[in-house]
């Protein structure tokens, strides 16, 4: 009874909450800004924080945040403990995880997030209960709660910016430029968003009961979405028989995430139609039967899921993504078979047993999250031994082989594997390992397979004169500039080349064809004009030093001697034409192009 009255009296108001999370929030966002802004300005090269920096902040921003959303005057310590815990947690695993903005954009970071928004109901649950109990109507009621409070927060916060921005304007039309000013400091922009983030979440957890009136809108129009799911998943699902799923892979190459996303929608309205408890649960058959076909879909869209993944797998090995993609699957097929077994066994009251089973796989996602969160499974470290074994097995080959993904996408692992490689018995592998590791990003990587591709491509287009003989790599690489032959799959390319020549001269078939076009009249003067473009003729490409580059054409420089003697001349008026021998192209004794030299 009195644990009872004690809850009540949280939800009926605490008068010191709104500002105490408005300071909270402010000093939270404040110390955070503090931590990762180094001063820097615009004109200045960016340097990242230091790794300690980054995870202190997050554990920061991380902490306030499990507070604000579990504090509660009555066992406020208890809230207080969690925050401590949640955002120590979340800094070391960050520092664990190597610090760096790189972390933020990992699955690690999902899967931590995942992890403490699932923990978060659950705490606020126990706090209520006074200990390890979770009644499914508390948890459920709590997360769907978070979520709106969530979403209300950030639309608070992106009013109360937009309105200092319409008072900065106004003040500056009297001259008074303080807030504009302001607003200029990250420092400032830090209080104002953490005040304001903080005093929304105060704000809107005096209105519980408003709070969970909205939560309760927001799940029946869900709600009313479940059927037009529901019936979309049973046609896809009944189609896929005469369909073949090979539609699938050729339809598209992300199958497995937009199987998951169908998953994780007909979860959630699925949810919303059976809410908190038996009382919540919707009357109406077509929310009911929409929900019951959710449930029943869950599972196939897993295994189709699945089937797509281990394709991919198994055609191109494994890598920290597919990996990732793995745990994502086997995450459907649990809540899949939960609902699939829910519904067989209890067909009409199969929400309750949902229900049970929303609780127990909670505490399995909260703690797989955190566990993946962490690095003790290195999915980079897999992945390489992975791409290794096929590699040196000669299930592929070094052209088709990622080595972008080695260098750039599978962390040290993959790094230390191309050092390895570089010492490789197999010539093609090592100088390809050490060219990859030179490079410092994945589009210099990325650009030297184009070239290669392209120049393999140039071969099937390429006529070479006087005789056909084979033309080196790197000459058929700089010949698929848009200045020789092109990368116009359709446009054939003559090249006048002999073996072990210093000098190719190119041309590619439409310029010839444009050189061999009828003059058309000039519609405005008199006289033709000829229909070649300007510009276009042979290409001169010479080798030096082993690089082969083309020759712009360009004047050598004149001696001390000849540059007197044009002043001379110059001033004395000897200036005449001459003729002079030159090479240049004839095609068909017709010249093309301008001279050579």
């Amino acid at each position: 009874m009195d644990e009872s009255h004690d809850v009540a009296r949280d939800r009926a108001g605490w008068r010191l909450r709104p500002p105490l999370l408005a300071l909270l929030g402010a000093l939270a966002a404040l110390a955070v800004q503090q931590l990762l802004d180094r001063g820097q300005s615009g004109t200045v090269s960016y340097i990242e924080p230091a790794a300690w920096r980054i995870a202190t902040a997050t554990a920061i921003g991380t902490g306030a945040g499990a507070l604000g959303f579990g504090m509660e005057r009555n066992r406020w310590w208890w809230a207080v403990l969690f925050a401590g815990v949640v955002g120590a947690f979340a800094g070391l695993i960050f520092y664990w995880n190597g610090g760096g903005w790189r972390v933020w954009s990992d699955w690690h970071t999902a899967s931590l997030f995942l992890a403490i928004a699932i923990a978060v109901p659950l705490f606020q649950t126990a706090r209520d209960q006074g200990g390890w109990r979770f009644p499914y109507p508390e948890v459920h009621g709590h997360a769907w709660t978070n979520v709106v409070l969530w979403c209300a927060c950030w639309l608070f916060v992106g009013v109360v910016f937009a309105l200092a921005w319409l008072l900065a304007a106004l003040f500056d039309l009297i001259g008074l430029h303080f807030l504009r000013d302001l607003l200029r400091h990250s420092w400032f922009n830090a209080l104002l968003f953490g005040g304001g983030f903080g005093a929304a979440l105060g704000l809107l957890r005096e209105r519980d009961t408003v709070v969970r009136l909205l939560q309760r809108v927001v799940t029946a129009v869900l709600a009313v979405l479940a059927p037009v799911l529901g019936v979309g998943l049973l046609i896809f699902l009944i189609s896929l028989p005469f369909t073949g799923l090979h539609a699938l892979w050729d339809a598209t190459k992300s199958t497995t995430p937009i199987l998951l996303s169908c998953v994780i929608g007909a979860l959630i309205l699925a949810n919303a139609v059976i809410g908190n408890s038996e009382e919540e649960e919707a009357t109406n058959p077509v929310l009911r039967f929409g929900a019951m076909a959710l449930a029943v879909a869950m599972f196939p869209l897993a295994v189709v899921a699945a089937n797509a993944t281990w394709l991919r797998v198994s055609q191109y090995g494994l890598t920290p993504d597919r990996l990732w993609a793995v745990v994502f699957v086997a995450l459907a097929s649990a809540y899949g078979i939960a609902y699939l077994l829910a519904v067989a066994r209890a067909r009409g009251r199969w929400a309750k047993r949902a229900r049970v089973s929303n609780l127990q796989l909670a505490f399995v996602v909260a703690g797989l999250g955190l566990f993946l969160a962490t690095p003790m499974l290195s999915f980079n470290a897999l992945s390489t031994a992975d791409q290794l074994a096929r590699l040196e097995s000669g299930k592929i080959a070094p052209e088709k082989f990622d080595w972008s993904a080695l260098a750039f996408d599978f962390g040290e692992s993959g790094k230390a594997a191309l050092k390895r490689l570089a010492r490789s018995k197999n010539a093609t592998i090592a100088a390809r390992a050490k060219d990859v590791a030179s490079k410092d990003n994945r589009w210099a990587v990325a650009s030297v397979d184009w070239e290669r591709s392209e120049a393999d491509l140039l071969v099937k287009r390429l006529r070479v004169l006087p005789v056909a003989i084979p033309v080196p790599l790197e000459l058929r690489k700089v010949l698929t500039n848009y200045d020789g032959c092109g990368n116009n799959g359709s446009d054939r390319c003559t090249i006048l080349y002999s073996a072990s020549s210093t000098e190719a001269i190119a041309i590619p078939q439409s310029c010839i064809d444009k050189n061999a076009q009828d003059p058309v009249p000039n519609t405005h003067g008199s006289g033709f004009i000829g229909r070649g473009w300007d510009g276009c003729g042979p290409a001169r490409y010479r080798l030096t030093a082993g690089i082969w580059g083309k020759v712009e054409g360009a004047v050598a420089p004149r001696s001390p001697a000849e540059r007197a003697a044009l002043k001379a001349g110059d001033a004395a008026g000897k200036v005449e034409i001459r003729p002079v021998p030159a090479r240049r192209v004839f095609i068909g004794g017709v010249p093309v192009g301008d001279p050579f030299e």
